[in-house]
């Protein structure tokens, strides 16, 4: 198997689950109170990371599957650290507001760090990195506003 096929093999695996996880997630948790809130809290998640992998076709050249593929890993890690609250939350153990922030921030703050490390591993330019930066704090801005107005 080529590098690159096995990189976009990897890169549609990893978004894929993490897509699937995420979703667990939301709808679970007790704090969405409609699908429509549901739809859009994933949609804005989702487009920082669909931001990136179109700016990787066109910017990237041939380091584009190598970033995206890595990109992708952090996308899911950090969908992984979501499943303690779905799974407490299931099994109705708990499903309380804190725990749904806490598990975002720590789940943010790790794809924080693994962002620049995916950005130094896929040898591209550290501004993808502050470009992500950016494309998160717009998302968590829309999440706190338009998603669940919690900032009017």
């Amino acid at each position: 198997m080529s590098p690159i096929l096995r990189n976009q093999l990897y890169a549609l695996l990893y978004f894929a689950l993490s897509t699937l996880l995420t979703w667990w997630f939301v709808v679970v948790s007790p704090l969405y109170i409609s699908n429509e809130q549901m739809i859009l809290s994933t949609a804005v998640a989702g487009g920082k990371w669909a931001i990136q992998i179109i700016g990787a076709f066109f910017l990237l050249g041939e380091k584009r599957w190598v970033f995206i593929k890595n990109i992708g890993f952090v996308c899911l890690v950090g969908s992984c650290i979501l499943m303690p609250y779905v799974i407490l939350s299931t099994t109705q153990v708990t499903g309380s507001a804190p725990f749904f922030i806490g598990s975002l921030i720590l789940s943010v703050m790790t794809m924080i760090v693994m962002y620049h490390r995916a950005i130094k591993q896929s040898d591209v330019h550290i501004s993808w990195w502050y470009f992500w930066l950016i494309c998160l704090s717009i998302a968590v801005s829309l999440q706190l506003t338009v998603v669940f107005n919690a900032i009017g």
